[in-house]
């Protein structure tokens, strides 16, 4: 028990040092297992650190203390936060490029027959299924079928 003890007062007379070094290293975990838990437990081990630093008295049951009060309640109010307020997605249709053109209106550039024809949009020629219409007529994506855009006349 007397090893233990050593290694008690050896971290505690390292101070707000050890703190600060116990902080970068939670934030370093947080970089490589992004959990958003490590990046609270590393401010909440600087926090602790700047406190050592003014009141250098306080005692390593103290600085322990304070460090598991500031890391739950940063993460609980965290969660409480991002839980009211969740991130709004930049594009959510990025990878399905044929659902960004539905509710939009083209002119077909090859006619409707049998049921398929094309569009031009863009730089980029696209499929597209419905009724059967003349070439330049305005038509209106309703929704896609994989690549295969579904259209409507316009009206």
């Amino acid at each position: 028990m007397e090893n233990l003890q050593d290694i008690i007062n050896w971290v505690a007379d390292l101070g707000y040092w050890a703190w600060w070094t116990l902080g970068i290293l939670f934030v370093i975990l947080e970089i490589f297992a992004p959990t958003f838990v490590f990046l609270w437990l590393g401010i909440s081990a600087v926090v602790v650190g700047f406190l050592v630093l003014v009141l250098p008295d306080m005692s390593w049951e103290y600085q322990w203390g304070l460090f598991a009060v500031f890391s739950i309640v940063s993460i609980i109010v965290t969660r409480i936060f991002l839980s009211r307020n969740p991130g709004v997605e930049d594009n959510l249709k990025l990878n399905q490029r044929g659902a960004q053109y539905v509710g939009r209106s083209f002119n077909l550039s090859e006619a409707i027959v049998n049921g398929r024809g094309k569009i031009h949009v863009d730089d980029t020629q696209w499929a597209v299924s419905g009724p059967d219409l003349p070439e330049g007529e305005a038509v209106t994506v309703t929704s896609t079928d994989g690549s295969l855009l579904i259209v409507e006349a316009k009206e």
